[in-house]
C-alpha cells in the first residue's frame, strides 16, 4: 500500500491558513476556467478539462467537488455522478455510458465516480468476471490515452482516509438527521471488505497511472487540507497544459463577470 501512504496531511496547516489558501486557489481556478472557455485573455477555446474523483466512502469527495465547483459559473462546469449501471447500460461496453458526459473543447466536467468502478467495486463485489476486470486496466489506460491525445486534461483523485477516520465520519452521519441519507447499508458492507478494496486500489494505482493521466492521492483525514489540495492540483494541471500551448498566464486578462 505504498502508493496510498498515510491519510494524514503531509504538512501542519491551521484551519485558517488552509481556508485562506483555498480561497486563493479558487480565485486562481476561476481565471483558468475562463481562459479555457475563451471568456477572457486571448479568447481562444482551450482544451477540455475532466476531473475524476474516486475514494473511500465518506472520504470527502462531495466536499471537495463542492469547493471545486463553487467559484465557477454553473454554465461553465458540469458535475456528473455515477452509480451502478442500469440494465440498458449493462448491454454495452462498460466505458460506453461515460462518453456522453465527457466535456468538449472549452468545457469542464467533474465525475463523482467513474470508469474505475470496473476495477474497484465490480471487481470486489463479483459484478464483473475476472477476465473482464483484468482486461479493463489496459482498456482504461488506452481510453485515457485517446482522450488526452485529442487534447483533454484529465486530473484523477483518490480521496484517502484512514479506517479510523472513516468510522468516525460514519458515526457522525448516523447521528445527524440531515445526513443519515449519506450512510447506507452498502457503506457498512464495503467497510467490512476494506482489505479487499485496498488490494484493488493498490493495483489500480499501479496499473492505471500513465504520465498523461496520473493519479493524485489526497490525504483526506483533514477535510480542510484535502479540499485545498484538490483545487491546487487542478490549477497546477491546467496551468501546465496552458503553458505548453503558449498561453500567457502572467497577464491579468479580462475581469470575470
Amino acid at each position: 500500500m505504498s502508493r496510498l501512504g498515510s491519510a494524514a496531511p503531509p504538512v501542519a496547516l491551521s484551519k485558517k491558513k488552509a481556508i485562506d489558501r483555498l480561497v486563493a486557489a479558487q480565485e486562481r481556478l476561476l481565471r483558468l476556467r475562463l481562459l479555457l472557455g475563451g471568456q477572457i485573455g486571448e479568447k481562444r477555446i482551450g482544451p477540455p478539462l475532466c476531473v475524476v474523483f474516486e475514494g473511500w466512502d465518506a472520504s470527502g469527495k462531495g466536499g471537495a467537488i463542492k469547493r471545486l465547483a463553487a467559484p465557477l459559473d454553473p454554465r461553465h462546469v458540469r458535475v456528473s455522478q455515477f452509480a451502478a449501471p442500469t440494465y440498458d447500460e449493462k448491454r454495452h461496453h462498460f466505458l460506453w455510458r461515460f462518453w456522453p458526459r465527457l466535456p468538449g473543447w472549452g468545457g469542464m466536467a467533474v465525475f463523482d465516480r467513474s470508469w474505475y468502478g470496473r476495477v474497484l467495486v465490480e471487481r470486489v463485489e463479483g459484478l464483473a468476471s475476472r477476465e473482464q476486470w483484468t482486461r479493463a486496466y489496459g482498456e482504461i489506460v488506452e481510453f485515457e490515452r485517446t482522450l488526452t491525445a485529442e487534447g483533454m486534461i484529465i486530473v484523477k483523485f483518490w480521496m484517502h482516509v484512514s479506517a479510523e477516520e472513516q468510522l468516525r465520519r460514519f458515526r457522525d452521519r448516523a447521528a445527524d438527521p440531515l445526513r443519515t441519507w449519506k450512510l447506507t447499508d452498502e457503506d457498512w458492507r464495503n467497510r467490512d471488505k476494506r482489505p479487499q478494496y485496498e488490494d484493488a486500489v493498490a493495483e489500480m494505482l499501479e496499473r492505471c497511472d500513465p504520465t498523461w493521466a496520473p493519479w493524485h492521492v489526497i490525504a483526506g483525514d483533514n477535510k480542510h487540507w484535502a479540499r485545498l489540495a484538490v483545487v491546487e492540483a487542478v490549477c497546477a494541471a491546467v496551468e501546465a497544459e496552458l503553458e505548453q500551448r503558449g498561453y500567457d498566464l502572467e497577464s491579468p486578462g479580462e475581469a470575470a463577470s
